[in-house]
């Protein structure tokens, strides 16, 4: 690479690097994993999609499909969607080995997610308060998605 940013045909900015489990890039010519699509998922395919890539230990591919959902679905659901992602990321940084962030973005997340919960927009099938005990308990024991 050259010192330029790595750019789509439409000139957008897109990292070409390859990228492990946790999304820390590689060197460029390494194998790393499958990129997800940017493309939003239906809710139902997001939740689903996402979930199986936390279970697989890809919390950071997990926040990009929930990024892509909350970038391109209604603005009132947005807090849920975004609070989904914060909570990926979170893992992220615990698994890295980062409590501190951890903590903190799950937090923010959780605060999010009980704004959105008072709020009565639909969840998809989720039952927010299990979720956000799950998160705290995943960042306290480092990371396990299980």
């Amino acid at each position: 690479m050259n010192g330029e940013r790595d750019r789509d045909a439409g000139g957008r900015a897109r990292q070409a690097r390859p990228r492990d489990a946790l999304g820390r890039p590689l060197p460029y010519g390494s194998t790393g994993v499958d990129p997800v699509s940017e493309e939003p998922l239906p809710p139902a395919e997001t939740l689903t999609y996402a979930w199986k890539l936390v279970k697989d230990g890809r919390p950071f591919a997990a926040h990009e499909v929930f990024e892509a959902r909350w970038k391109a679905g209604p603005p009132e659901e947005s807090d849920l969607w975004q609070g989904l992602a914060q909570i990926c990321v979170g893992l992220t940084h615990a698994a890295r080995g980062n409590s501190v962030g951890a903590i903190r973005l799950v937090e923010r997340a959780v605060a999010r997610l009980e704004e959105y919960g008072a709020s009565g927009g639909p969840v998809y099938g989720l039952d927010l308060g299990a979720v956000r005990t799950w998160a705290h308990d995943r960042v306290r024991a480092g990371s396990s998605t299980e």
